[in-house]
């Protein structure tokens, strides 16, 4: 099974011999359905703001205006009914496209940590970076600790978490995940040196959408993270726990992900 096959709208093939899983192809679908509904909110809180000023400014208008001029009222009554407009727009298509992702539900049930990391570094590892050259280790000590939480999303988040270090990183580099558990809480860190040109490489393979991978690499306004990773921000936060995107450090080369998880999660009030 091919990218070119599985794969969602305007991703690109893969060059001849790489294979992407069933399991890599469902994970890359939901990757992009996590960041269309991102960005859709995105959209949603930085056009509220613009129009809510319209909509305010147009009160201030009304009282400057000649209320007995008929086209300064239908200049008032226009900006208005645009405005409405637009909010009705925002919370009958962009706001309920994103409803399947904004409410995540999740399937709360006890697992141990230890193989989740074994089977999500095996399936990055065999499906995609020996394909690219990039080295996968795992720095964790885990015997049985456990999490009760819901497996397939946190294991989904991992796996994109890798993939895109994978991505990010230049043949012959290596990618860590490392985990760790204190008395409450689950931490799972990547760590890779970011390259920028192995990242939009179109003669390398790739898994994730070309859009994705090149959105990721621009500038970021505080505290947000790159579109992609909308996945990783919403299962952490649904299971009462975050997910941090670290720019490299000044004068160093390593970047991180970084994904924290209470060990009772429950879903946040």
């Amino acid at each position: 099974m091919t990218p070119s096959s599985t794969g969602t709208a305007g991703a690109q093939p893969a060059p001849a011999g790489f294979v992407i899983s069933e399991r890599s192809a469902h994970l890359r679908a939901e990757t992009a359905l996590f960041m269309r509904d991102h960005v859709l909110s995105l959209v949603s809180h930085d056009l509220r703001g613009p129009l809510n000023a319209i909509h305010s400014w147009a009160y201030v208008l009304e009282r400057k205006l000649d209320a007995n001029d008929p086209n300064s009222q239908r200049a008032i009554t226009g900006i208005r009914s645009g405005v409405d407009q637009q909010v009705k727009l925002l919370e009958t298509i962009v706001d309920a496209t994103r409803a399947e992702t904004k409410s995540l539900a999740l399937a709360y049930a006890p697992f141990p940590l230890h193989p989740l990391l074994d089977e999500t570094v095996e399936e990055v590892r065999t499906g995609f970076a020996r394909a690219r050259g990039v080295e996968i280790r795992l720095d964790s000590s885990f015997a049985a600790e456990q999490l009760n939480g819901d497996r397939e999303r946190l294991a989904a988040a991992l796996w994109l978490m890798l993939t895109f270090a994978v991505e990010a990183s230049a043949p012959d580099k290596a990618v860590t995940l490392a985990a760790h558990v204190d008395t409450a809480t689950w931490h799972a860190s990547v760590a890779y040196e970011p390259n920028e040109a192995a990242l939009n490489d179109a003669a390398l393979p790739h898994v994730l959408e070309a859009f994705a991978r090149k959105q990721a690499g621009e500038p970021r306004e505080a505290k947000r993270i790159a579109w992609v990773f909308a996945l990783c921000k919403r299962v952490a936060e649904a299971h009462g726990g975050s997910f941090e995107q670290s720019d490299t450090a000044e004068g160093g080369s390593t970047a991180t992900l970084a994904l924290r998880v209470p060990l009772s999660a429950t879903a946040p009030k």
